[in-house]
């Protein structure tokens, strides 16, 4: 599997795995457990989640699953916007780092921008690092103006930007993903196949049929086979995960893309960045 690489060098697998709204039900936990443990044994070692997800739940049903797998994977959690000032958020590192029964993160997130001062956020990022409570850091759902306000607060150590973005979600392609791409950073896609809504379009499907693969594998190729993105689906079982790993392997010819494009445009004036 190709890499991504964050600016301070670190190389992760193009294809991660997410956990959103993992842990909700008793019944798929076993099964969510054995999801995220396939996957990381398919190569799939990035794993992000959030104390968002289930208010902690998601984080601990992750500790529990990279049991014996630590060494193996790259660890991403997210903190509430709230929790991102100079007090609040070791607090809340630490309170994932107990969840998920570790003693530092790979990377920590700023889940999305809320009234904490940007630069107070960057400082409190850069004092877990400092502490060794997380390697490298980053922001989720940060739009260019956001991003450009980010530089300006002292944020150059940013190291990635996680963002809604798949084939019907394209609006970053007009400003947002330029901009991270002149300045080096990643981009980590959360619902690559719109939350399965993506998978009923006819197109994706007759498509899928001709390249003998799933809907969600041709949505996840079009992604993967752009420079410096990484999309962390979600797969609530081993099964589930086995098929989004050979979404790596899927190559998509010129003309696949043409068809893409022509059902899912890029559109032609700019919007605000969405989310989920």
């Amino acid at each position: 599997m190709k890499t991504i690489r964050f600016p301070d060098g670190a190389e992760v697998p193009a294809l991660g795995q997410g956990t959103w709204m993992m842990a909700e039900r008793p019944e798929r936990r076993a099964d969510e457990i054995a999801a995220l443990r396939e996957g990381v044994n398919l190569g799939m070692t990035l794993i992000d989640t959030a104390e968002m997800y289930g208010e902690g739940a998601a984080e601990t049903l992750v500790g529990e699953a990279i049991g014996g797998l630590r060494d193996r994977v790259f660890l991403v959690s997210k903190a509430y916007p709230q929790n991102a000032s100079r007090a609040r958020l070791p607090k809340a590192c630490e309170a994932s780092l107990k969840r998920l029964g570790v003693d530092h993160l790979d990377l920590y997130l700023l889940h999305w921008r809320g009234n904490v001062p940007l630069a107070e956020t960057v400082e409190a990022m850069e004092r877990l690092v400092e502490a060794g409570k997380i390697a490298r850091w980053g922001v989720s759902n940060l739009d260019a103006d956001d991003m450009i306000a980010l530089m300006a607060a002292g944020g150059q150590r940013c190291a990635t930007d996680q963002i809604l973005f798949n084939l019907t979600r394209r609006a970053p392609e007009l400003d947002l993903l330029p901009w991270l791409n002149d300045h080096a950073l990643p981009v980590m896609a959360y619902s690559p196949v719109e939350q399965g809504r993506l998978l009923a379009d006819t197109t994706l499907k007759d498509l899928a049929r001709q390249k003998d693969a799933t809907p969600a594998q041709v949505a996840l190729a079009w992604l993967l086979r752009q420079p410096g993105l990484l999309p962390i689906p979600k797969a609530g079982a081993p099964a589930h995960v086995r098929d989004n790993r050979a979404a790596a392997d899927l190559v998509l010819s010129p003309e696949d893309l043409v068809t893409l494009e022509r059902a899912f445009p890029r559109p032609k004036r700019r919007r605000p960045l969405e989310m989920l």
